[in-house]
């Protein structure tokens, strides 16, 4: 990237960036098929189902806009848990000053706890967040078709399973609706709205309007894997583990992802999350995965060895007893380069420069494929969705953005040359080389209508 400079964005650069996410965020609530006048479903009382983290989170998102919901959940300790985080959640707030204590009451007493399913037959919409598993989604959807009342919205908050799958098991696959919120839900400000190759338009329309009412910028997404958000963030961290696996140290892959903007790097990301999370999602998917191309695998041998993250005491970094500050490890760093050497791979020097691309043009291919697809409306959809939901450093206004800015033609140069040299998963996608090739760039593509 010689000519163009990731790391230092002057005032100017920062301010553009700043405009073009605010374009971005309210481009986002237009859709081109449903008219700005569509009549909204009332939404007066909502139902969700699972009380853990996320549900708790989304039930405080709905209580703190006024609207009463009911917390369902199938255990009286997990119920009891989940109301308790939530009071805990509204202490804190009252603790910091960022709530007072009457204002946490009333909220509260918008809160029901129930055990029931049927709890839920009286609610305008009902929303499903419980684990990422098809089969219990499924039972769960069944469930709500035989005891919903008609006309009620049944979301799914999924991070990236098929929401048709899951509406086929209803009578009724014209109400069901992606709803993928991000935790904690009652803090982050993204929410994917996922349509349905059958969800009603005024659905989809009421969804993004209680999104904008609960302070989230809502986007709309189609049915893909991982939609708009978890799609990329699979490019970005696949390439930060074979950039590990290839020749760099962890420490060496955030540090030019902090440089870049980032809060944190990848590795102290997952270490924080814990390196189990999808571990056994993973393992079963090893079975039956395609064999033409490379996976990263690194992160489930160190679960092997018990190294989780922070919560273990070590995992891509070490951790001192009651300090989350991650240190550098001779043994997982003796570790990574025994594994390079038993997967045949001859590690080398990895600069800055190679790290960044690796890292960010995969989303940018990836990107550029959903746009063709139409799994998102517009490169700005794709732009809000990492700058409110992934923490892509706001100075650089977005992957697409910051693609334009670097030129297409420079990105798919690299692309190409990252595909003769690691082969699948650097393939360039047809509407970037078509881009390139008319000499035109993401920001003038408008959305179909």
């Amino acid at each position: 990237m010689s000519d163009f400079d990731l790391f230092n964005v002057d005032e100017a650069g920062r301010a553009r960036a700043a405009t073009h996410a605010q374009r971005c965020a309210a481009e986002a609530a237009n859709i081109p098929d449903i008219p700005a006048g569509t009549l909204l479903r009332p939404i007066r009382k909502v139902a969700v189902i699972g009380a853990g983290t996320m549900g708790g989170g989304i039930a405080m998102s709905l209580a703190n806009i006024g609207i009463p919901v009911t917390l369902l959940d199938a255990s009286s300790q997990g119920l009891e848990r989940g109301i308790g985080r939530v009071r805990d959640n509204y202490a804190t707030s009252v603790k910091r000053g960022k709530l007072d204590a009457a204002a946490m009451d009333q909220r509260l007493g918008l809160i029901a706890g129930s055990l029931r399913m049927e709890d839920a037959a009286d609610a305008d919409l009902v929303i499903e967040a419980v684990f990422e598993d098809m089969a219990l989604k499924q039972d769960i959807f069944r469930q709500l078709d035989a005891l919903a009342r008609p006309g009620a919205i049944l979301a799914t908050n999924t991070s990236g399973l098929d929401v048709d799958e899951i509406a086929a098991v209803t009578t009724r696959p014209q109400d069901v609706v992606g709803a993928h919120f991000f935790s904690p839900a009652h803090v982050m400000k993204l929410l994917e709205v996922v349509r349905g190759a059958r969800t009603a338009p005024d659905a989809i329309a009421t969804l993004m309007d209680l999104g904008r009412r609960m302070g989230k910028v809502a986007v709309l997404a189609r049915i893909y894997p991982g939609f708009i958000g978890n799609a990329l963030f699979r490019h970005y961290t696949r390439e930060a583990h074979f950039l590990v696996e290839d020749g760099a140290l962890p420490h060496e892959v955030d540090a030019a992802l902090t440089k870049f903007g980032y809060a944190m790097g990848i590795f102290a990301v997952h270490d924080m999350a814990g390196n189990d999370v999808g571990y056994q999602t993973r393992k079963a998917q090893m079975a039956t995965r395609p064999t033409d191309r490379r996976w990263n695998d690194l992160i489930m041998r160190l679960c092997d060895l018990g190294r989780l993250g922070q919560k273990s005491g070590k995992g891509w970094y070490r951790y001192e007893p009651g300090d989350r500050t991650p240190r550098r490890d001779p043994e997982v760093e003796r570790f990574i380069v025994e594994e390079s050497a038993r997967m045949g791979i001859v590690r080398r020097p990895m600069s800055e420069e190679e790290i960044l691309k690796r890292c960010l043009y995969g989303m940018v291919n990836e990107g550029a494929r959903l746009l063709e697809k139409g799994i998102a409306l517009r490169p700005g959809d794709i732009d809000i969705t990492y700058l409110t939901g992934y923490g892509f450093p706001a100075r650089h206004g977005g992957p697409m953005y910051l693609a334009d800015r670097i030129g297409l033609d420079k990105v798919l140069a690299d692309i190409r040359r990252l595909h003769a040299e690691h082969g699948h998963w650097w393939e360039p996608a047809p509407l970037l080389e078509r881009l390139v090739a008319e000499g035109r760039s993401f920001g003038e593509l408008q959305p179909a209508g």
